[in-house]
């Protein structure tokens, strides 16, 4: 299992390169991907209720995990072939989200933030 992000990364680079896969992992299809993977992980809990949803069954709570798993790589990939540092970019949203929904606001609400 790889120690940082920057393992993580390196290690799914190298995966692509060893299949010469590197050739269809552009933009448009990491991102294509990355949308239907989450497509995927999105049936898992449709029809669900809102409490069903936390009782998953080992099976599909497993299959849950892959999927998750799945995202994660295209968007790691994503962000390999497109050089972005993606901690960064979290920190970077994260410092944003701070601002737009200032804690003293928008405590307990839903609301977007053009709303208040």
């Amino acid at each position: 299992m790889p120690d940082t992000f920057e393992d993580l990364k390196l290690r799914l680079r190298q995966f692509a390169i060893d299949r010469d896969w590197e050739q269809f992992h552009s933009p448009k299809n990491m991102s294509m991907a990355l949308i239907a993977e989450a497509g995927e992980l999105i049936e898992h809990f449709q029809w669900l209720t809102e409490e069903q949803s936390y009782q998953l069954p080992a099976e599909k709570r497993e299959e849950v995990r892959l999927e998750m798993a799945d995202i994660l790589i295209y968007l790691i990939r994503l962000s390999d072939r497109l050089g972005v540092d993606l901690l960064q970019a979290v920190e970077d949203k994260i410092a944003l989200n701070e601002r737009k929904y200032p804690a003293e606001k928008v405590r307990g609400s839903a609301k977007k933030y053009t709303e208040y």
